[in-house]
């Protein structure tokens, strides 16, 4: 599924998302954080150039597990994934050039 502008209402497990097959990014962030909401327009335009790639949404925060089983600290944080292997992450993009780099590790 390509880029979704919302976050899932129950985030997989982490033994889901290691099971994934083939390429994924997942966004760690909530829908009021600003850091996040300003993130957006990079995120949807680097994703729209991969259609292929899973999006999954997922809000994060105090006591989620799959959040802190990646040892997110700030939001948004993007996690790469190819068949559930972290290959990059980016904390908190500012720039298109941030998430594109990050998702140019996919082609390595």
């Amino acid at each position: 599924m390509p880029y979704t502008s919302q976050h899932l209402a129950e985030p997989p497990t982490r033994e889901a998302v290691d099971a994934l097959q083939g390429t994924a990014v997942i966004e760690f962030g909530t829908p009021w954080c600003p850091h996040c909401l300003r993130a957006q327009p990079f995120i949807e335009q680097a994703l729209l150039r991969l259609p292929q790639m899973q999006h999954i949404k997922v809000e994060d925060g105090p006591g989620k597990r799959l959040g802190r089983s990646f040892k997110v600290k700030l939001w948004p944080t993007l996690v790469v994934l190819k068949d559930g292997l972290e290959i990059a992450r980016v904390v908190r993009p500012t720039t298109q050039a941030e998430v594109d780099e990050a998702l140019a590790s996919l082609a390595g």
